[in-house]
């Protein structure tokens, strides 16, 4: 069997030795004779699965006590509607820092469900290849929270900074964050923010669930109205467990958990080699005259690099002939064209280097 190098944007690569253990443990888990996936939700083997998955997250991230850790099913989209039925009982007005598509999609739900959402500062005047500065940021005078995207998968833009949440009057706002591209790439100060968000399908583990990660204090500020599956508190009462949740996701999950913590060393580490990762190929692309990269060199994203070739008519050559190299899923988003190659944690850095080898390849055969 040959595994390729997979730079999918999501679904996306999973550390091999996660790949090997689920394996192994497929048909017989730790010897009760059947699949995770046909256990019971409420069976003492897997509510330790799960237990066990959300005590490696806290450690791995430092989540602080007053912070409930919720594993559920919608993707980050779900939390587009979740996150202001949460946060706008109390009213205000939900404010976002719009850097790209995924936060313009936020706005757009928000915008449907309460009628109104302000936004704060945006890129959209510059394409998004440079973020607003911190000092762009001007909260609305009844802003209830600011949302922001601190890594727009799509274009490959990422904030140089953590914005601050804080309205002229004042009053400090909770900051929300979709970090579906970005958990777990390196060390983060959770007590910074209110809300934390992240689809599995990028550094977590499959398809099919949602971390959510909520300050105590914001469990009680939810629309009345709202559907009890959306609810933070609901979920943290019932340890994620409303209804039957993604099983064998969450328990994937949990393996990701323990591979970064045993097989990685933590997240710093992770950091680390993330950094080397992204450098060789940013180095690679700006070495030539033959690749470019449109956005900001502070604002670089480390986990997804889009990239053009100058003669845009040799890109469907250069897809078809990196996959048959072994180089999967490098085509840009349909929204931005060009190329796209996503690092995230369960990328090798072998994989970046093969990239890099045959970019310099290709460029000396057609440029």
């Amino acid at each position: 069997m040959t595994r390729h190098y997979n730079f999918c944007a999501g679904p996306a690569a999973l550390p091999t030795a996660v790949l090997e253990r689920a394996q192994r443990e497929m048909l017989d888990y730790q010897g009760r004779g059947l699949s995770v996936m046909e256990m019971s939700h409420r069976s003492s083997e897997y509510v330790a699965i799960a237990e066990q998955a959300e005590a490696d997250l806290r450690e791995l991230l430092a989540v602080p006590d007053n912070y409930r850790v919720l594993f559920t099913q919608g993707g980050a989209t779900q939390q587009f509607a979740a996150v202001p039925y949460n946060l706008l009982g109390h009213g205000g007005q939900a404010n976002f820092l719009e850097t790209g598509i995924w936060g313009k999609k936020a706005i757009k739900e928000a915008q449907h469900l309460f009628g109104r959402a302000h936004i704060a500062a945006s890129s959209a005047s510059n394409g998004h290849v440079e973020a607003p500065r911190d000092s762009d940021i001007a909260l609305s005078d009844d802003a209830a929270y600011l949302h922001v995207t601190p890594n727009e998968t799509i274009g490959g833009l990422a904030l140089d900074y953590l914005p601050s949440a804080r309205r002229a009057d004042g009053v400090e706002v909770p900051l929300v964050a979709d970090l579906s591209s970005t958990i777990l790439s390196g060390p983060l100060d959770v007590s910074r923010y209110g809300v934390i968000y992240a689809g599995a399908q990028k550094n977590i583990g499959p398809a099919g669930l949602v971390l959510v990660i909520v300050r105590d204090d914001l469990l009680d500020r939810a629309v009345d109205s709202m559907p009890s599956l959306f609810s933070y508190r609901a979920l943290a009462e019932a340890g994620s467990m409303i209804n039957t949740p993604a099983t064998y996701s969450w328990y994937l999950a949990g393996l990701v958990f323990d591979w970064l913590k045993r097989d990685i060393g933590g997240v710093d580490v992770m950091a680390e080699i993330n950094a080397r990762k992204a450098g060789k190929l940013y180095a690679a692309i700006d070495a030539s005259d033959f690749y470019s990269n449109p956005i900001a060199k502070r604002n670089r994203s480390q986990m997804n690099v889009p990239f053009v070739l100058a003669d845009s008519a040799l890109e469907g050559d250069f897809l078809r002939e990196a996959e048959a190299a072994g180089l999967l899923n490098l085509k840009g988003h349909r929204s931005v064209g060009g190329m796209r190659a996503s690092l995230y944690n369960a990328v090798p850095e072998a994989a970046v280097d093969a990239l890099v080898a045959f970019m310099s390849d290709f460029e000396t055969r057609r440029g």
